[in-house]
């Protein structure tokens, strides 16, 4: 069996060597950085099924760490691992991408529970099959990075392709605004980036033309909205 990668981003080193020694033995391969610009660097250049991530880090914050990550990539899970507990740090921790919080101190059984479960919830747990999508008559895999019409092939998406249109189908049957689209995949709503994502709709409409029930409709002036 094909071991899960993960990412563990910790600067203080007793404690990333507990977590990380932990985690190799439950099965897993755990790559660690102890500062937020190693670990985007190691993330451009590997494929990890999680990252668990500590908020206070020197050169850049776990925060900050994660919203560049999301540019890339709207799918890996992310836990992060803090000592902070006011309800303004939790909220900005969703926002920058992050899909579960473990409060320092935290037990290594807990922390083997959440690493679970996001591993299941993402289709990329030991024996877990990947969680695909339906899109009107396509079965979308974004682990796969693949798109699937019937018995013809299948077409094999770019990690931008793959986060668009996870994002438009997250907001399916609902208006995904612009603003909000260029800034969660591109960092900022420049007038190139704007452009850039009008090409990427423009491949995805055209992947997804043989289902004529399936649609991403230009609402002049607000954004984008997925009908399927």
């Amino acid at each position: 069996m094909v071991k899960v990668n993960i990412l563990l981003v910790e600067d203080e080193p007793f404690l990333a060597k507990v977590i990380k020694d932990s985690l190799e033995h439950q099965g897993y391969a755990v790559i660690h950085a102890g500062d937020g610009k190693k670990a985007y660097n190691l993330f451009q250049n590997s494929v990890f099924s999680l990252c668990i991530v500590d908020v206070m880090l020197p050169h850049t914050d776990g925060f900050t760490l994660v919203k560049q990550i999301r540019v890339h990539n709207m799918i890996v899970p992310v836990l992060f691992l803090t000592a902070k507990t006011a309800t303004s740090d939790l909220v900005e921790g969703y926002k920058s991408g992050g899909n579960d919080y473990l409060k320092k101190p935290f037990s290594l059984e807990e922390l083997f529970l959440r690493v679970n479960e996001l591993l299941k919830r993402s289709g990329n747990g030991n024996g877990e099959e990947e969680t695909s999508l339906v899109i009107g008559l396509f079965i979308f895999s974004p682990h796969k990075q693949i798109l699937k019409y019937g018995y013809e092939e299948e077409i094999k998406l770019s990690h931008r392709e793959t986060s668009l249109l996870l994002l438009l189908y997250k907001n399916k049957d609902s208006i995904l605004e612009r603003k909000a689209a260029l800034l969660t995949l591109w960092g900022d709503d420049s007038f190139y980036n704007t452009r850039t994502m009008d090409v990427f709709i423009t491949k995805l409409r055209k992947h997804l033309k043989p289902d004529t029930n399936v649609e991403i409709l230009n609402i002049r002036g607000i954004g984008y909205k997925l009908i399927c």
